[in-house]
């Protein structure tokens, strides 16, 4: 389904439930893809100018996630495999969604892609596995509660994520974001990446910052994973396989980002920087560089001693990194660990930052 709106104003009170017709979806023919990204593929297309969708908080999306969830538990997960995105808001200027739910996403709850000027103020994403043959496991990858692609000047509001991927993920080119009042139940945490899979194409994420964010780990038999607080990735600058699967070797640059007053609850890591997505070390080193990355205000506790792992690549290295305030606790009698590799500038951590 595809909206054109322009001009327009939608009150949706109820929830648009997508018939889980897994194979018939699966088949891409019958989805549409709008987002260049990893090839994925989209149900529900939002597209135009000028535009409001208010659900009330009683309207959404159901996309009846379960059956997909135990559909794929014994099958191979790829990128780009006809799985579709709920909601996708694509080649759209100034246009709002407002007070959403999307119940039991399949896949990524959401995605905003060559767009700009695009506010979304409250949203709700609840992949929650309802199965008790799976409880103790993540039977939920690959529910982002969304991913960004091409745009410029996108702002959340008080969203509730409770996914088993990335809660927020900032790809390719996104620029100017604005991000306030986040909650991430389980999953990896906010994600910037991947990044530089393919070759031909330069990624640049620039000017974001991001307040009042919340890590939550779930009890483990609801969702045993709660990742990360915040962390940086890109693949190798060597090319190995073909998108959306595989890639490598692409260019650019994340820098002028700043995230503050972020609590995180029994994270496994608190921060990391990783560039070698999908390879590893042994590869062509990366040239995608991050610089400007700040910090502030950072309380709550880690499930293992290493607070920070910094692991940038050695052709390009990182720079400008700075912390303030920056107090998250090991598990009880355990020192702090704060790795960094291929650092040149960073300032502000109570512990000296090693390889």
């Amino acid at each position: 389904m595809t909206w054109e709106l322009n001009s327009a104003k939608v009150d949706l009170h109820g929830f648009l439930n997508f018939i889980p017709r897994v194979e018939y979806w699966l088949n891409m023919s019958n989805t549409f893809q709008v987002v260049f990204i990893q090839s994925q593929s989209s149900w529900f297309v939002v597209t135009g100018s000028d535009f409001e969708i208010d659900a009330h908080n009683t309207g959404g999306i159901q996309g009846n996630g379960q059956i997909w969830w135990d559909f794929f538990s014994n099958r191979t997960k790829d990128d780009g495999d006809g799985r579709p995105i709920s909601l996708t808001v694509f080649n759209a200027t100034r246009g709002t969604i407002r007070n959403f739910r999307v119940e039991s996403q399949p896949f990524w709850c959401n995605c905003v892609a060559e767009s700009q000027d695009i506010l979304y103020d409250g949203m709700l994403c609840n992949a929650t596995n309802t199965n008790p043959e799976f409880a103790g496991t993540n039977l939920v990858p690959n529910t982002d509660g969304i991913d960004t692609y091409r745009s410029d000047n996108i702002t959340f509001l008080n969203w509730d994520i409770t996914c088993g991927d990335d809660c927020l993920a900032i790809k390719g080119n996104t620029t100017n974001l604005f991000v306030r009042n986040v909650t991430c139940n389980g999953g990896n945490g906010v994600a910037f990446g991947s990044l530089g899979q393919y070759f031909n194409l330069s990624d640049n994420v620039e000017n974001v910052f991001m307040e009042d964010l919340r890590m939550i780990r779930l009890p483990a038999n609801v969702q045993p994973d709660m990742g990360n607080g915040v962390y940086f990735k890109t693949w190798t600058g060597e090319i190995v396989g073909t998108p959306p699967v595989g890639g490598g070797g692409g260019t650019g640059h994340v820098r002028n980002v700043t995230i503050q007053n972020v609590n995180l609850d029994q994270v496994d890591i608190g921060l990391q920087i990783f560039q070698t997505n999908g390879g590893s070390s042994s590869e062509t080193p990366s040239t995608l560089m991050f610089s400007g990355l700040h910090f502030a205000d950072w309380t709550g506790n880690a499930t293992g001693n290493t607070i920070i792992d910094i692991a940038c690549s050695p052709a390009v290295n990182c720079s400008d990194l700075t912390f303030d305030a920056f107090n998250i606790a090991p598990p009880a009698h355990e020192t702090p660990v704060f790795i960094c590799h291929n650092v040149t500038s960073i300032s502000g951590l109570q512990a000296p930052c090693n390889p």
